[in-house]
């Protein structure tokens, strides 16, 4: 679900005080190089907001993509549910450092030195189930995209392989199913329940769901395509085998009144937001902390997430300066190069194409 070169470069340009400029070309320039067949970025300095769309909603019908449009955010759902997952800290339900067996017991191999943090950054050293061939939905999965999975049979996967004992951080959606289950325990309630009572309703987020084994998403939307060499319409699957790592659908304006609330501590308790704010080292050019991702840039620290779900990219950044950025992206028979991504970052946030 990481494009991570993309993410460090995208970032990047999410810098205090640029000026928004217009990259409408930049946009159609790469919808033109068949890096997208539609393209939406929304940025905002706390005070104005501005948008642009390139490409098209529906490669045979045609139609500008709406700077309103729908679209998976893959990833992304991971900061929901971490948000959750620190308002129930803040509620005394849970603690970070608790061994998620202590709440899960026998559920997770070696649950008992596995914390809830561990699953939270990454650092538990669970096998991502989305390794295996056919439970990634980054990939054409044929007739087998309208499945329904449940997060156990998830867990059978991932629990059937380990990580080699070599003490790297390593990005796995093992663990966010099992932070979907603990929210479950904890509440009584499904986790998309949770999340929208704890999260979409008091922010009026009235565009984002928890889809569960909706197929669809809500019009408008731009249609998601994948190369098989041709262009294939993905948009329609059940996300059900994403679950609480990645099945959620938004808009740009839901993501940055989300990412903006959040950060601006209307979430969680200040010593929560510090911890999710506590940060381990990736080795991937970014530093990761409790379901956000932490980009080290000259002029500062930005703050926020990626997603990628087959036909959709999605990036949401936000500096604390209140400067924010979020970019929808579908890709064409090529996903956007970095240095595509990095020209309109840079010339939305730093007001230059350098």
């Amino acid at each position: 679900m990481m494009q991570t070169m993309m993410n460090v470069l995208v970032a990047a340009a999410v810098a205090a005080g640029g000026q928004a400029v217009d990259v409408r070309p930049d946009l159609e320039k790469i919808v033109a190089g068949k890096g997208a067949t539609a393209a939406l970025a929304r940025v905002s300095d706390g005070g104005r907001t501005w948008s642009a769309t390139a490409g098209v909603r529906d490669i045979e019908r045609g139609g500008r993509p709406s700077p309103n449009g729908h679209f998976r955010i893959g990833s992304v759902t991971k900061t929901f549910v971490a948000t959750v997952v620190l308002q129930l800290v803040d509620e005394g339900k849970v603690r970070l450092d608790d061994p998620i067996d202590q709440h899960l017991p026998g559920l997770v191999p070696d649950g008992e030195r596995i914390t809830v943090r561990g699953l939270l950054n990454h650092t538990s050293h669970l096998y991502d189930y989305m390794s295996e061939p056919g439970y990634s939905t980054n990939r054409w999965r044929g007739d087998a995209r309208f499945r329904s999975y449940q997060p156990r049979e998830l867990l059978k996967v991932a629990f059937a392989k380990k990580l080699p004992d070599d003490g790297k951080w390593h990005y796995s959606n093992t663990n966010y199913v099992v932070l979907g289950l603990l929210v479950e325990k904890l509440t009584g309630h499904p986790y998309g329940e949770e999340v929208t009572r704890r999260i979409l309703r008091p922010l009026g987020l009235r565009h984002t769901m928890v889809p569960g084994d909706r197929a669809g998403l809500p019009s408008p939307h731009a249609k998601g395509y994948e190369p098989l060499p041709d262009l294939v319409d993905a948009t329609r699957m059940n996300p059900s085998l994403d679950w609480a790592a990645g099945e959620m659908i938004s808009t740009a304006a839901d993501l940055e009144r989300f990412m903006s609330a959040l950060l601006g501590g209307r979430l969680t308790s200040e010593a929560s937001l510090r911890a999710m704010r506590t940060t381990v080292e990736t080795g991937a050019g970014f530093r990761y902390g409790l379901g956000l991702q932490a980009y080290p840039l000259p002029c500062g620290t930005v703050w926020g997430h990626s997603g990628e779900l087959i036909g959709y990219l999605t990036f949401v950044f936000r500096s604390d300066s209140g400067t924010s950025m979020t970019l929808s992206i579908n890709p064409s028979t090529r996903n956007p190069t970095t240095a595509e991504v990095m020209g309109i970052a840079v010339r939305t946030f730093c007001g230059s194409a350098g």
